[in-house]
Order: structure tokens, then sequence, then C-alpha cells
């Protein structure tokens, strides 16, 4: 069994936590990551800074600006990631970013050196499924599971095409656009996500626009695993370096309701 595995073999629906890599600096990011493991995060995702998020919203692409203009480069990310695989031998992480600082050395260079970090799968943004060639032979030769995305638009003719390759989990974007702008009402939430299992036995996590327990609790209610991710940025905008306690509160809240929200469905 894998990290990402067993995250989501949990009795609970998985936690699923994203932050920029050195936002607010490099040497910043490790202290909020233990933060996150703290708190009760089951999975990390850790965003690799790049200057065109075109995916985000206005809180990781100021994230992005902050992390870059602290000099943070793929080797400070890799060195992150390796550095947390030490303190956190059984805490899933996934490198979540753009294609342009995962292809620019090559796929094999990129997926060698994930492996070499302990970094457990990766979400590429940018690259579409059609063009898995470009990143996921190499990943899954190197034993890192590709984690693809699928959205509202998503169609029945395509959705296999999506399913095809990928692994550790689905990511269900829960709206048509941007980061931490708007949250999809749960009804349509519910669909998508009956939807998905129906096609595939990969574990289904939705994200996009979560932000209050509450919010976590009825999603974690029909899916396998809840993503957030533009709220724990908001909170490393707004105290910095001094982020890590209230980033630990945070998640302990969101935590605590997930675990609550399925007790509630098993009784």
């Amino acid at each position: 069994m894998t990290r990402l595995s067993a995250a989501f073999a949990q009795a609970h629906p998985a936690l699923v936590t994203f932050v920029t890599a050195g936002d607010p600096t490099p040497g910043a990011t490790p202290a909020i990551l233990d933060a996150l493991v703290a708190g009760g995060a089951d999975v990390i995702e850790l965003g690799m800074p790049f200057t065109d998020p075109m995916a985000d919203g206005p809180a990781i692409q100021a994230a992005n600006l902050r992390s870059l203009a602290a000099g943070t480069k793929t080797a400070d990310i890799l060195s992150i990631a390796k550095a947390f695989r030490a303190r956190h031998p059984e805490t899933p992480l996934v490198l979540m970013g753009y294609a342009n600082p995962m292809t620019i050395r090559g796929a094999d260079w990129f997926a060698a050196a994930a492996q070499d970090a302990g970094v457990d799968g990766v979400i590429c943004v940018d690259i579409p499924p059609e063009e898995d060639e470009e990143l996921g032979p190499a990943l899954r030769a190197a034993g890192i599971d590709l984690i693809r995305l699928a959205t509202p638009t998503t169609d029945a003719a395509r959705l296999p095409t999506v399913l095809d390759g990928a692994s550790g989990f689905v990511y269900y974007v829960s709206v048509a656009g941007i980061t931490g702008l708007q949250q999809a009402v749960q009804s349509s939430i519910e669909e998508a996500v009956a939807r998905l299992k129906a096609a595939t036995d990969i574990p289904v996590a939705v994200g996009f626009g979560i932000r209050t327990p509450d919010q976590a609790a009825a999603v974690a209610k029909v899916a396998d695993g809840v993503v957030v991710g533009s709220a724990i940025v908001d909170l490393v905008a707004q105290h910095g370096a001094d982020a890590p306690e209230a980033v630990r509160a945070y998640i302990q809240s969101l935590a605590s309701a997930i675990r609550a929200a399925r007790m509630e469905e098993v009784a």
C-alpha cells in the first residue's frame, strides 16, 4: 500500500491541504508544512511557484509572486520535500504546478528528482491527458502517482481519457474557473462525485472554494477527500513566517469537521 492509498483508506475522508513552496520564504515553508501535519492534514500538496499560474485565483497568484520574489528555485522545492519526508515518513506529499518547471530539464530528470525527494504524486495543471507522454510515463516509471483533474465540463466522452493513466486520486475541480473565488452548490458536487465514482475505483477528492469547516463537512459526506488551498494560503499571507500556529488551528477545525461528518453518515 502506498502512502496515498493509505491516506484514503482511513475511516474518514482525507483532508488534502495546499500551500505554495517558498511562501513567504523557502526557510519558512518547513514549519508551515509541519503545522499542516500537526493539525490533522492527511495529504499535502506543495505548490511549485510559477510566473503564470493560469488556473489560480488572486490568493495563490500572490503566493507564487511572494515565493518567486524570495528566490525560490526548483532545487529549493525538492530540498523542502526531501526534508519533509525525513520528518514525516508516512504523510503523502504531492507536487502541484505547471508544465514548464516540471519538464524544462526533461520529464525523466523531474521524475527522478521527485522520487529522490520522497514525493508521492504530481498534479500538472496544464498538461492535458491527451498529452500524457510529456510527463506520465516518466512519473509512472518512478513509482509516482499522476493525479488527474476532472471538472464540471468533463463530459462522458472525455472522462475515460482523463481516467486513463490516472492514479493516487482524482481531483474534482468543483467550479469551472480559478481557485478560491466561489464554491459549487452541494447538489452539483454530489452529482459529479457519483458520476466519477461510477467510472473509477480511484478515490475522488473535491476542491476549489472550500474554506469553512461546514463546507468541508458537507463535501466529506459524499467525497473520498476534501481539498483546501486558498484559505490556507490566505493565512500565510496574513501571518507570514508566524503562520504555523494559525495554520495548525485552522486545519484542526477542518479535520474535526470532516471526521464528525463521516461519523454522522455511519450513524
